[in-house]
This record gives structure tokens, sequence and C-alpha cells, in this order.
């Protein structure tokens, strides 16, 4: 796979994002990330202190909840760049009011997720089902 992105402007990108979410690209997301843009998350956790201890505890505590795709790598939230730890059925909206037609959204601890479920019981949800 080419890599048309600039490295300067990705190793800028890290120096201004959280400590979270490169933790969490650097573990659930790892699978589809590039190599170069891996090794410049780790020296930036690296240079903020964040040991591989912790960074192996943070991936062990996202993956507990987290839904997996089969490469590996987490299912987003629709809401965030935050992983995905349940799914739930919502209106997709025109225009962000106007209800069209059902679909399933995947939904972060912040964004209404329920990190308590088991993320295996969440991946079955292929049935529109009764509603609320």
């Amino acid at each position: 796979m080419v890599w048309d992105c600039d490295l300067r402007q990705v190793a800028e990108y890290i120096r201004r994002a959280e400590t979270e979410e490169l933790l969490d690209r650097v573990t659930v997301y790892r699978a589809g990330m590039e190599p170069a843009a891996v090794d410049l998350m780790e020296h930036e956790l690296d240079r903020r202190g964040i040991s591989r201890e912790a960074i192996a505890e943070h991936a062990a505590a996202r993956r507990r909840h987290a839904i997996l795709l089969p490469d590996g790598c987490a299912v987003s939230c629709h809401f965030c760049w935050r992983p995905a730890v349940s799914r739930a059925w919502g209106w997709y909206k025109l225009w962000g009011w106007i209800p069209i037609f059902p679909r399933l959204f995947a939904r972060c601890e912040v964004h209404g997720g329920r990190p308590d479920a088991p993320a295996e019981a969440e991946q079955d949800t292929d049935s529109f089902p009764p509603s609320e």
C-alpha cells in the first residue's frame, strides 16, 4: 500500500493528540495503521513517559470491552474516535433532525455504550429489534 501522507503532518498531529487517543491507536486500532505512523505514536508515548507496561494494561482493558473486527481492529464509535463497546439501533436523521430510517450505531462508553455488557453479545445484531 502506498502511503501518500506527509510524515511531518502526521507527526504534528501526533504531538497534538490526546494521550488516550494515541494509546487506542497503538493498541486496538494498530491493525489498521501504517507501521510508520505506529512508530511515531510509540515514540511520542515514550516522550510523554508512558511505559510499555502501561500500554499493555491499556490494551488489555480496551480489548475486554471493545467490539473487535475479524482482523483484530476495534470498531470505532460513530460519534468520536474511541473504540465502540456496544451497538444500538437509532435513527439516521436528515439534516440532523428528520428521522429517515433506522440504523445500527456503534457507541463508546462516552456516547451511551454499556461497558459492562460483553462485546461478544453486541456483535449479533443482524435483525431489527422491537422498538424500545
